[in-house]
């Protein structure tokens, strides 16, 4: 009789891996449609498994916030504070744009994780070692604000859905007389190359108007600490 072939050894749960099972889950189907059961099936495990290493749901998004700011790069050693700051927010906003679930989870935290405090605090960290003052930096972490984590609100809305794909890019004849300053940046922004995926608006570049507009925030706060800026005039 052939010796019977030992099942195969099964990986066992943890914490880490409860947490980049969800992250992988929301990836794929959204945050909200996650679910302790879920992700119990998705791990084949039942569900009461899961609760060994997650309390519950709040618990379980706080863990996989944590697992997103983990994604975010060191600053490289010895960087000038402008450079260590920029280079964390743009990895912060790659990080995101991979899980575009994220930010959301993020705003909806009752409190901050331990790993967005201790990302905060690295680049606050980064401020002080360059010079700045706790006066200086708390000014510019209100300027950056959501910026810090690479995304923010545009000004302008995206055009709906149902737009009609056949009409002229800009504002039609009768508004653009009505607004012609808002009308000459329509047809700025619509003679550039087109980003599908821009929230920006049509005609613009996600990417290029996020660092533009970051390094206008780092270039300023730069010259504030030069001539030595308090909030006190």
């Amino acid at each position: 009789m052939a010796p019977q072939t030992p099942p195969p050894r099964r990986t066992p749960l943890n914490r880490d891996r409860v947490l980049h099972a969800a992250v992988a889950l929301a990836d794929r189907s959204g945050h909200e449609a996650l679910s302790m059961r879920g992700l119990a099936q998705d791990l084949g495990v039942v569900p009461m498994a899961l609760y060994k290493h997650v309390a519950n749901k709040e618990q379980l998004l706080d863990g996989m916030v944590d697992v997103i700011v983990g994604e975010i790069e060191p600053p490289a050693a010895g960087a000038h504070w402008k450079n260590a700051v920029r280079g964390r927010i743009l990895s912060a906003r790659r990080a995101l744009l991979r899980h575009p679930w994220a930010s959301r989870v993020m705003e909806s935290r009752p409190a901050p994780t331990p790993g967005v405090l201790g990302y905060l605090d690295s680049v606050i960290g980064a401020f002080r070692a360059g010079g700045l003052s706790a006066d200086l930096t708390h000014h510019a972490m209100h300027a950056l604000g959501s910026r810090v984590w690479g995304f923010t609100q545009d000004l302008f809305p995206a055009p709906p859905d149902d737009a009609d794909a056949g009409e002229p890019a800009g504002l039609p004849g009768e508004m653009a007389a009505r607004y012609p300053h808002i009308a000459s940046i329509a047809a700025i922004a619509a003679s550039r190359p087109h980003d599908g995926d821009s929230v920006v608006g049509g005609g613009c570049d996600d990417q290029f108007e996020f660092e533009f507009a970051l390094d206008l925030l780092l270039d300023g706060i730069e010259r504030l600490h030069r001539q030595g800026w308090t909030s006190a005039g």
